[in-house]
């Protein structure tokens, strides 16, 4: 029995901030921003909203689509490195905001892969039978843990919310085929928040630090996503006897255009396949695939039956891709 995608939603505040607004912040460009990453604009979470209210939001539209409601789940993950506060799960928060009296919710922590991560993990609850409703959440609230000094990383995120309602597939051809996840642990210095935790808790000296923020090197970033996303792409179509002519979409995790447009090209994919738009929305980390799912959905772009390719990477590193036929 396999595990179907059977709603989509997603949320991002009204806040709107330009890359014009961030050359008044920092030494920067709004073509310098564009042509390095895609990015024209990014969304920012009003003074009060949280990350759980972002992340019931977007599960609100997707439960409505899937024709859910809150007391039929089983089961929420919140894929999130930016929790409420560190303990408890943010999707204690959520499970309690919806009224999902019934399911079990913890937080899941992938960083930008945490939404592809806790697909594969519902599926895998709902292909054994012990859950029938699953949401997964991918949700982030990074302007509140970037540098806002730091012109190499406050330029890339934004805040947003995107959610996915799965179930028992009706149909044996159709849902989540396969996923296929992978950690390199060996590469947790290149993309971290070094402050704040056990190794390096919280004091006066890290904050004047400013260790409390995204700490990211760039280029090694794009050298080991470009490598690894390509990698496990081809991992997914081997697995399933699929050429790059069987995919029907590619949703994958929006960072830099210029990763998504170096992996296309290493694995023989036509950039056409592709829904784009951080351009408007950054780099949202976690909700970025859910999202983008969401807004192909809605669009009306997905039919029954289409093969779509997911594929996302983040701090730890930890990547992965996945075959889902809608």
């Amino acid at each position: 029995m396999r595990a179907q995608i059977i709603g989509t939603g997603s949320y991002v505040p009204e806040k709107v901030l330009t890359n014009r607004d961030l050359e008044q912040l920092v030494e920067t460009s709004d073509e310098w921003i564009v042509e390095r990453t895609g990015i024209r604009q990014r969304h920012m979470a009003a003074p009060g909203e949280n990350t759980s209210d972002m992340a019931v939001k977007a599960a609100v539209r997707a439960l409505e689509l899937a024709g859910t409601r809150p007391d039929e789940l089983d089961l929420i993950i919140v894929g999130t490195v930016t929790p409420d506060m560190p303990m408890p799960a943010c999707a204690a928060f959520v499970a309690h905001k919806l009224g999902a009296t019934r399911a079990f919710a913890f937080d899941l922590s992938a960083a930008c892969a945490g939404s592809l991560f806790g697909m594969a993990v519902a599926a895998q609850f709902i292909e054994t039978g012990r859950v029938r409703r699953a949401l997964v959440i991918g949700v982030e609230l990074l302007t509140r843990i970037v540098d806002w000094k730091d012109r190499n990383t406050c330029v890339l995120f934004g805040d947003a919310a995107g959610a996915m309602v799965l179930g028992p597939s009706s149909d044996g051809g159709r849902g989540v085929v396969s996923t296929h996840l992978h950690t390199d642990g060996s590469q947790t210095g290149i993309l971290c928040i070094p402050g704040g935790g056990s190794k390096t808790p919280v004091t006066h000296e890290m904050v004047d630090q400013r260790l409390q923020y995204v700490s990211m090197n760039g280029r090694e970033v794009y050298r080991f996503a470009v490598r690894a996303l390509s990698d496990a792409v081809n991992e997914a179509f081997e697995a399933n006897g699929l050429t790059p002519a069987d995919v029907t979409h590619v949703v994958a995790h929006q960072a830099n255009v210029r990763i998504i447009d170096a992996v296309l090209e290493r694995v023989g994919l036509s950039k056409q396949k592709v829904f784009l738009n951080i351009d408007k929305y950054g780099n949202t980390s976690s909700a970025s695939l859910p999202m983008t799912l969401d807004e192909a959905n809605r669009a009306g772009r997905l039919s029954p039956s289409d093969t779509i390719l997911m594929m996302a990477i983040g701090a730890g590193m930890s990547w992965g891709s996945a075959i889902v036929r809608w």
